[in-house]
């Protein structure tokens, strides 16, 4: 696409017409046919979550998160006491409809409503929901909310040696758009930062891949997917890449 110049010849972005801050996220719900989304609650989801985490063998989910791992339950209500009243970042439980029990935590953060930009992250997911549809719709439905409310660009942001992190981004459908080095410090650590993005013009395609793979004639009578979401999104990347 040829630049858009001004009146001094100087190229200049495309206009963004009528342009409205869409509101913060409201603290609802979010329903989805594998799991739902609550706002973070400590008396609801704390317990639930301290004892997911604990089906873990080890503490290696907790190696990129910037919080944990929590010697005690208390420890951990601890710290969902402190984020439920948070305005940003703001987080779900990510409860699985069919145990209905809390798998997981995500949340919108760095929330920009001025430029239309939000980040997911603070993601720490658990054997009740990880690598299952619950997980992938739980991610799904965040995004779906934050396009429709009117947000342009969506964010994910992980660790650079986090390779798990950066085949989740791609497989949902996020761009690579390059590493800041020496970004964060972490647990006493260096952090290159890995950057990904999904813009509005880009998330009808992508969301029309997500509901193709969430669709139940996409799993068979074992819950064996019969077509991968990363086929799905594959093709959208390599057309931005």
């Amino acid at each position: 696409m040829s630049p858009r110049l001004n009146a001094y010849g100087q190229p200049v972005g495309f206009p963004v017409e009528g342009w409205t801050a869409p509101p913060m996220p409201p603290r609802t719900v979010l329903e989805g046919r594998y799991c739902r989304l609550e706002p973070l609650n400590a008396e609801r989801h704390a317990a639930g979550l301290d004892a997911a985490n604990r089906l873990d063998p080890d503490d290696r989910g907790w190696t990129y998160m910037s919080n944990g791992p929590y010697a005690t339950a208390a420890d951990y209500r601890a710290w969902v006491e402190a984020q439920e009243q948070r305005e940003d970042p703001r987080f779900y439980a990510i409860i699985d409809c069919a145990s209905g029990e809390a798998g997981g935590v995500a949340s919108y953060m760095r929330i920009d409503p001025a430029n239309g930009c939000i980040e997911v992250g603070g993601i720490k997911l658990t054997p009740l929901v990880s690598r299952k549809p619950a997980m992938t719709e739980a991610m799904y439905l965040m995004m779906n909310n934050a396009f429709g409310l009117g947000y342009r660009r969506y964010e994910w942001k992980c660790d650079a040696l986090n390779a798990p992190s950066r085949a989740a981004a791609r497989r949902l459908g996020f761009t690579f758009e390059g590493i800041f080095r020496q970004a964060i410090v972490y647990k006493g650590r260096n952090r290159d930062t890995a950057w990904f993005s999904i813009t509005d013009r880009e998330w009808p395609a992508i969301r029309a891949a997500h509901e193709r793979w969430l669709a139940p004639e996409n799993f068979d009578t074992e819950g064996r997917q019969k077509t991968s979401l990363s086929s799905l999104t594959a093709p959208l990347l390599r057309a931005r890449d």
